[in-house]
């Protein structure tokens, strides 16, 4: 009845993880590194808990919880956890979101069981790639340095 009242967030992306964020043609994988899916940016995750990096909704959540879909009014991303992490079938992942949530930047989407990766050579760098709606260059201050999940990194 008052959504006249209602302020628009305004745009902002955020860090997806506590880690160490870097360019994404640091990432050791040709999708991401040579931007077939798009630009965007990673993050070496030093904690459990994956967040998302814009205000939006959820459009899609991978079987294998690896990968979340998002989009806003301005762009669309999808948040890919891990190299070749769609190989663990969802082993070491909790999805906190469901297709057509409606979530925060910053708000949880996933939880890592870090201990079920242990001793397996599993890369967890999580990528944000800017799928549609974003056609700036990603240069951002932070690479090669710690951030905390919810840092603005594009506003």
């Amino acid at each position: 009845m008052f959504s006249f009242l209602k302020k628009e967030e305004p745009f902002k992306v955020v860090a997806c993880a506590d880690g160490k964020c870097i360019n994404i043609i640091e990432v050791p994988d040709a999708v991401f590194s040579q931007k077939m899916m798009g630009d965007g940016f990673a993050i070496i995750p030093s904690k459990d808990t994956i967040v998302s990096p814009i205000s939006g909704e959820v459009v899609t959540v991978f079987p294998t919880k690896h990968a979340i879909g998002l989009k806003s009014k301005d762009i669309e991303i999808i948040v890919h956890i891990g190299i070749d992490t769609v190989n663990l079938n969802g082993e070491g992942f909790t999805s906190l979101v469901r297709q057509g949530a409606k979530v925060k930047a910053g708000q949880p989407l996933v939880k890592l069981d870090l201990s079920s990766f242990e001793g397996k050579d599993i890369n967890l760098t999580t990528m944000v790639v800017f799928t549609a709606g974003y056609d700036k260059e990603i240069n951002l201050s932070c690479y090669n340095k710690d951030v905390k999940a919810g840092d603005i990194l594009i506003q």
